[in-house]
């Protein structure tokens, strides 16, 4: 029974009270945050704010602010957020032109991202900094973004979708793919990438949609034939060999505008083991056990023993390599792989190999454990399966060293490319050893860097194999990554990527009056490159790897002048007391290394604010032909930094005054901090990143304030100003 209270409708009595105090709440309520809280992530916000100023601070982007705003609690285009995370990022065709921002890795909600169809990058590399924790769709498609994926792709373990199409991505895919277990579809159609398919493919065990055409891809296309794909399309590139029989069923298929080869393909891996010759005349007539009398004799007997311990061990031979190859992939390690790797000068006389012959690829990364024999005795091209004296043998190798994913050269090869490694190849002298430039005869230009034996004295073949397997790992647009290497005759070397532009080091102190000298710009642009190179290093390796020889002689500089710093993780093979008897550049060591012979990340900090002194002066970090006060340039300089006067007079007079007096100014508080004579005072690497690209933002910034204005001074008409 319910008990009424008395009274007309007075059960009714305290609802009027309950909507006027709902009333109340709502009018001095923020709008939109009636049940919930919608305050952005601090971290979140700082992106957004930075990426709007990276676009040019664009119009169509309604509601989004260059500083401070709530993306979640108010209404920013495009924006989609789950409590105070930003979740997705949905921009497509709105003609945004500018970059992305440079922290866009603090994103830590962000699933999805999608800028398609803009005019993005400007043909610059894509940033390698991007989202990578939670993403799941990345879509740049339809920009000008240039160069190669960057390596931070490797690290998005949850992504499911990648397009990257009608950009104008070049070169070879680095190994970005090998833990991309989720990735359902993938397209890098219409761009120039060039070279072979990664080993990585082989990872990409999910994989259903692949969009490949209207590059330049070269070799063959073994690597997707074990893949779930229900799509493909290698249409117009350039890929010989055959196309897989698994790839045959695939419902949808585009192959054509490739160089296939003609003829029947060998039978795909793992080969059925013909039965041995003679087996039914070794049963006898009666071999179907109805001979009567006469039986088998001795040496029937003898012959099934013989057919059937052939035929088990042939058959067990191929059960154990399927097993390997099966474990291998399913831990995702490229143990095997189905082409043996050779200069591309090589190739074209070699017959496809299939995979029961492969190659192992950690047998390749330490050949003179192998005891290889100087030519003519051994073939070359020969695989170590089909060779008796290597088949049987074991090959001595440290267990923690990974697969190297680099070409193996042959001491002949680069001896014909480097003309004998004559005096007129030899393009520097460094630390670690002469490098020669290496004209192929396919016209490919690389750099041969031929190490010193006594500054890296090799005890064995493992250690110079770990060496190449960590620096090969390595991969950022602005280091010069390592392309091959030779290890033959005791002799033990590199193979880069050869940059047309040399050095810095030449391209400050060596120009000579009718070289153009290095603009402001590009002197930024070059600090710049070379602090997100040490950032990589410093803070994205891990363990951190520490250069301990950053000096503007190994900076080099391509056709655009973008930085790629040189030798990287060469140094941390060598104890740092042993480093610095052998190092030989002085003016670059930072105070503490020479006091105790310890590098450390900060003494690398050192060595950079050294390099944007010199960018800043024109001067060498140690003269001895100028006076003593100003033959070391740290001493010189810093006592000067912080007065604008004396900052004008120190400006490399090359600039011919060409350059902006804030971002002078700015430039000289970044190098300040970098040169602290205590480690402790000196910002790390990320901090200086942040700092230069703040200097170019703010100057960007300062360049659209003053279009139009007829009364800027002469040397601020460049219209790429900083």
């Amino acid at each position: 029974m319910v008990r009424r209270r008395s009274g007309g409708g007075g059960e009714m009595v305290g609802v009027p009270w309950l909507l006027l105090l709902l009333g109340c709440c709502c009018s001095i309520w923020p709008r939109g945050r009636i049940f919930a809280a919608a305050d952005t992530d601090p971290n979140d916000l700082a992106v957004l704010n930075t990426l709007f100023t990276s676009l040019n601070s664009p119009g169509q982007l309604s509601g989004w602010q260059a500083n401070g705003g709530d993306p979640c609690g108010q209404s920013w285009k495009g924006i989609t957020c789950s409590g105070s995370g930003v979740t997705k990022i949905i921009l497509p065709n709105l003609g945004l032109s500018g970059n992305l921002a440079y922290n866009m890795n603090n994103l830590g909600s962000l699933t999805e991202l999608d800028m398609s169809q803009n005019s993005l990058g400007g043909g610059n590399q894509i940033q390698y900094n991007l989202p990578n924790m939670k993403l799941e769709k990345l879509n740049l498609a339809g920009n000008q973004f240039g160069g190669n994926l960057p390596y931070s792709i490797s690290t998005m373990n949850n992504l499911k979708y990648l397009n990257l199409n009608r950009n104008h991505l070049q070169g070879n895919i680095t190994d970005v793919f090998s833990s991309l277990y989720s990735l359902t579809e993938l397209d890098l159609s219409f761009n120039s990438l060039t070279g072979d398919l990664p080993q990585s493919f082989t990872g990409l065990s999910s994989l259903k949609k692949l969009f490949l055409q209207n590059n330049q891809f070269t070799g063959y296309i073994n690597v997707l034939a074990n893949l779930p794909l229900d799509t493909l399309n290698v249409a117009n590139n350039r890929f010989t060999g055959w196309i897989p029989s698994q790839l045959k069923k695939i419902n949808s298929i585009q192959t054509d505008g490739n160089s296939w080869s003609t003829g029947p393909a060998p039978p795909p891996p793992p080969y059925t083991a013909p039965p041995p010759p003679n087996r039914r005349n070794s049963l006898g007539q009666n071999g179907d056990g109805s001979g009567g009398k006469s039986g088998i004799g001795g040496g029937g007997v003898a012959g099934i023993i013989i057919s059937v311990l052939v035929v088990g061990a042939i058959v067990a031979f191929f059960l154990i390599k399927r097993r390997k190859r099966k474990a291998a992939m399913e831990e995702h390690f490229e143990q095997n792989q189905p082409f043996t790797s050779f200069p591309s000068n090589e190739v074209k006389d070699m017959k496809p190999i299939d995979e029961s012959t492969a190659v192992d690829i950690e047998s390749l990364a330490s050949p003179a454990s192998i005891s290889l024999k100087p030519p003519p005795k051994i073939e070359r091209h020969k695989s170590f399966d089909d060779d008796d004296d290597f088949s049987n043998k074991p090959v001595a190798k440290k267990s923690n060293i990974a697969p190297i994913k680099a070409t193996v050269y042959s001491v002949a090869d680069l001896q014909m490319a480097t003309d004998s490694f004559s005096f007129d190849n030899l393009v520097g002298e460094g630390t670690f050893g002469r490098v020669y430039r290496a004209q192929f005869n396919d016209g490919k230009v690389l750099a041969i860097k031929k190490l010193d034996s006594t500054v890296m004295p090799f005890q064995s073949s493992d250690d110079f194999a770990e060496l190449i397997s960590n620096i090969s790992k390595l991969h950022h647009p602005n280091l010069n990554e390592l392309v091959g290497y030779c290890m033959e005759h005791g002799q033990h070397l590199l193979v880069y990527d050869f940059h047309r532009n040399g050095s810095l080091h030449d391209l400050l102190h060596l120009s000579d009056e009718y070289s153009k000298p290095l603009s402001w710009n590009s002197r930024v642009k070059i600090a710049l490159g070379s602090a997100r190179a040490l950032e990589y290093l410093h803070e994205i390796c891990s363990p951190s790897i520490i250069h301990k020889n950053f000096k503007s002689s190994n900076i080099l500089l391509d056709s655009e002048f973008n930085p790629h710093l040189s030798d990287a993780g060469l140094a941390s093979f060598i104890p740092d007391a042993e480093f610095q008897a052998a190092e030989q550049s002085a003016g670059y060591t930072a105070p503490e290394v020479d006091m105790t012979a310890q590098y450390t990340l900060k003494s690398d900090v050192y060595s950079f604010g050294v390099v944007m002194l010199e960018l800043l002066t024109g001067r060498r970090p140690f003269d001895s032909s100028r006076p003593r006060s100003e033959q070391s340039l740290v001493r010189w300089a810093t006592p000067q930094l912080h007065d604008i006067d004396a900052l004008d007079r120190m400006v490399d007079p090359a600039l011919k005054g060409l350059y902006p007096a804030k971002s002078l100014s700015r430039f000289a508080d970044v190098l300040a901090l970098c040169v602290q004579p205590e480690p402790e005072f000196r910002p790390p690497m990320s901090e200086v990143v942040q700092a230069l690209v703040r200097l170019v933002q703010r100057a960007n910034m300062t360049k659209r304030m003053l279009d139009g204005d007829t009364s800027r001074r002469a040397d601020d008409q460049d219209p790429d100003f900083i």
